[in-house]
């Protein structure tokens, strides 16, 4: 279908979605990591529904093209209030909505962004609604996982999962939009199967030097806290030119008048907390190759000398790969990174 032309990798998602639209449920929840393309896919997927031919059209109709571009009548997009959450008073106003008939369509769609970041107040009141839903009312809820959504809530909707994507797949495709392939390999390395965070970081220079810093993080640790924390200062410093591709992207939109102030906000904390869990990912991959190296085993970065690598025991390896991954759900957590870096380098056996 048109409608899902483009989009990188899940393409057992897509083929779900076509045999969904003909007679869909009256409630999805779109879940996986972070920048995975969860809400491009969710919008998609609403304009299908919408859709006279639901989406079985070459190219993209008109009535399609308005939902893409947020300005259709039947489809409503609820993102976050302000910083944080999804409140109370936003879903009282699609319960409000619920009952009314479609204005063009022989349906309306709610997409709910970031449902994980609805209070418990909010979920509450939409409960009722997905439990009696309209018959012309179609949700779709998107998160990272279903625990991040009351299981009254999340229980009464079909879930739909994704995944990361394999690497070979995002440097094909990011060389298929014209990316060099140097570049669209670094990119795909740094952004650990997320093809949103791949294409932000497609065109920037920078992520060479992201990836190596965070390559370079076992030969510095130490375990005095005052040098771990200016390493974590250190390795915390190239993604902000990364960040401010995203922020100057997120700024356009804004002056088209389709993006908030406070979506840009929240796009880029996103994005800063994916690239944060990239590193650690690239960190954590640095020992995996330690460990797998010494004994003839396959590497990752191959880039990095079979020398260097053989300076960590590979029971050390093994154990300083788990104390970082197990970094990650208090990076998700949107705990103070500065201080998880610090503890976790300070943490890790140095090498010999």
């Amino acid at each position: 279908m048109a409608l899902l032309d483009g989009i990188v990798g899940h393409g057992p998602v897509g083929s779900l979605l076509e045999r969904e639209v003909i007679r869909p449920a009256q409630a999805y929840l779109f879940v996986g990591p972070s920048n995975v393309g969860k809400a491009t896919v969710a919008r998609r997927f609403a304009a299908m529904l919408i859709c006279p031919e639901r989406g079985r059209h070459e190219g993209v109709c008109g009535s399609c093209r308005r939902v893409l571009g947020g300005n259709h009548p039947d489809v409503t997009i609820v993102r976050p209030e302000g910083a944080a959450s999804l409140s109370v008073e936003q879903a009282r106003e699609v319960i409000a909505r619920a009952p009314l008939a479609p204005v063009e369509a022989d349906r309306k769609v709610v997409v709910i962004d970031d449902a994980g970041a609805m209070t418990e107040q909010a979920a509450n009141a939409m409960l009722k609604t997905l439990e009696e839903p309209s018959a012309s009312m179609v949700f779709v809820l998107v998160a990272e996982s279903e625990f991040d959504l009351p299981a009254t809530v999340a229980s009464r909707c079909r879930t739909v999962q994704f995944g990361r994507l394999r690497e070979e797949d995002l440097v094909e495709a990011l060389m298929a939009r014209g990316v060099d392939e140097a570049q669209a390999r670094e990119a795909g390395s740094i952004a650990g199967g997320r093809p949103g965070l791949a294409l932000d970081l497609a065109q920037r220079p920078e992520v060479s030097q992201f990836r190596a810093v965070w390559l370079g993080v076992p030969l510095q640790v130490s375990p005095h806290p005052g040098e771990m924390f200016r390493l974590a200062d250190q390795v915390m410093e190239p993604s902000e030119p990364l960040l401010d591709a995203i922020r100057n992207r997120e700024e356009g939109e804004q002056l088209d008048g389709s993006a908030s102030k406070e979506r840009r906000e929240r796009i880029v904390r996103q994005a800063s907390r994916s690239l944060l869990i990239a590193g650690l990912e690239i960190l954590a991959s640095w020992y995996t190759d330690a460990a797998s190296a010494q004994f003839a085993g396959p590497v990752r970065n191959r880039d990095v000398p079979s020398a260097t690598l053989a300076m960590v025991r590979p029971s050390d390896a093994v154990a300083n790969a788990e104390r970082v991954l197990a970094a990650v759900p208090d990076v998700r957590a949107n705990l103070r990174p500065q201080l998880i870096l610090t503890a976790l380098f300070t943490e890790l056996a140095p090498v010999v």
